[in-house]
């Protein structure tokens, strides 16, 4: 989909979702609990959603996040299944909510807009699968480096020396990754040591993400 198409699916979901009243949750509320039936569809107008389960232990466990202009949950909306997991808001959010069935007459009508959800929707794939290999690898280094690696792709800012910050600490990335806090502590101590990356209460910084990615081949 090139510029052209792909602005015209952005006004076209603006217009559409911008009919709807714009709702605002703060960090930590809950959207949509394991074991609801929802009949709506948010539309993510700014800030991030996590989507997590919770390990027997009580660890929390993330599987995906959403950033604008994420719609969801769709699986949900379509199947008219039960949710099993915990959609929550990761930051301050905006959101349309928007009864889903309007949302499906809506993408009915707009092959274009489900052409755009499709491929989205194949990138998140793409990222479950590479970090299903990073997960059966069995080393904490390879799930770290991969989850470094997505966050930066995904949300990282690029800083004017050529490197890139995530506003993310140790423990987010280790339910990302499936690892303790400690483990993450270590593995990151060992990427420090080989200025990979640095650490500072703004967040992680990765000093070279091709080059981090290159360390992640290595440990394939």
């Amino acid at each position: 989909m090139d510029t052209a198409e792909e602005n015209n699916v952005t006004v076209k979901m603006d217009s559409f979702f911008s009919k709807y009243r714009l709702r605002k949750y703060e960090k930590g509320q809950i959207l949509i609990l394991n074991g609801d039936e929802t009949d709506y569809i948010y539309h993510l107008v700014s800030g991030k959603v996590k989507v997590y389960d919770v390990t027997y232990r009580g660890e929390e466990m993330i599987l995906n996040i959403f950033k604008p202009p994420a719609f969801f949950p769709m699986s949900l909306a379509v199947n008219k299944v039960a949710n099993p997991y915990i959609y929550e808001a990761e930051t301050d959010i905006e959101v349309h909510q928007v009864p889903a069935d309007e949302a499906l007459n809506f993408l009915k009508g707009n092959p274009d807009v489900v052409l755009d959800l499709l491929a989205r929707v194949y990138r998140g794939v793409d990222g479950l699968l590479g970090r299903m290999a990073a997960l059966m690898s069995g080393t904490a280094r390879s799930r770290l480096i991969y989850e470094l690696v997505l966050e930066a792709k995904r949300f990282g800012k690029t800083l004017a020396n050529g490197s890139c910050r995530l506003n993310i600490n140790e423990k987010d990335i280790g339910s990302r990754a499936g690892l303790s806090r400690e483990t993450v502590s270590r593995e990151i101590r060992k990427l420090k040591d080989e200025r990979a990356v640095s650490v500072s209460p703004r967040g992680i910084v990765i000093q070279n993400v091709d080059s981090l990615e290159l360390k992640l081949n290595q440990n394939s």
